[in-house]
């Protein structure tokens, strides 16, 4: 599977959560696939996804999950022990590992090598860390929801990108729906 696929799959479980989704073409995927206020698409500031999801589950009770890639840790892996040290029970970071920087050209990452985004995290502090393949996606996530324990959720799956149209809500907008849609739930 690749990560349309497996957000195509999820979508019905991240309905009704906080999402805060990765630059680029994931977060083209997912406003594709099932655009809601509720998520948060990130159009710049690559590798900063999980700090403001940590920073949203810090601030407030309900469950968050941020959507983020390989590329995107790997470029803020200071993020980690962060999360480590300081993620609350409503906190879960979903990595989608496709080893691979997808959103500038699928350049390989060392993930697809020897470095393991989950052995990092383990190291980094995070208790609850949890590696799948792209088909026990959805059973993970929904368990990680319901264990309301931080989490750093890291699913394997194929490189690839789906053909998505851009975003055309300005960032203003996608800010905007999102504050209202936290203040709401």
């Amino acid at each position: 599977m690749i990560r349309s696929e497996i957000l195509t799959e999820i979508a019905p479980i991240l309905r009704d959560q906080l999402v805060v989704c990765n630059i680029g073409i994931p977060s083209q995927e997912l406003h594709a696939i099932d655009d809601q206020p509720s998520n948060f698409y990130m159009l710049g500031t690559m590798g900063l996804a999980s700090s403001i999801g940590l920073g949203l589950a810090l601030a407030q009770p309900k469950p968050v999950i941020v959507i983020d890639g390989d590329g995107s840790v790997l470029t803020n892996l200071g993020t980690l022990p962060t999360i480590g040290n300081n993620a609350p029970a409503n906190y879960i970071l979903m990595i989608i590992d496709n080893g691979s920087y997808g959103s500038t050209g699928d350049q390989p990452t060392y993930t697809g090598k020897k470095t393991s985004l989950a052995g990092m995290a383990r190291a980094a502090g995070c208790d609850n860390v949890v590696e799948v393949r792209d088909r026990h996606t959805g059973p993970a996530l929904q368990q990680a929801l319901a264990a309301q324990q931080a989490t750093v959720l890291v699913v394997k799956c194929d490189s690839g990108n789906a053909k998505m149209p851009v975003i055309t809500m300005d960032p203003v907008e996608i800010r905007t729906r999102f504050m209202q849609a936290v203040a709401h739930r």
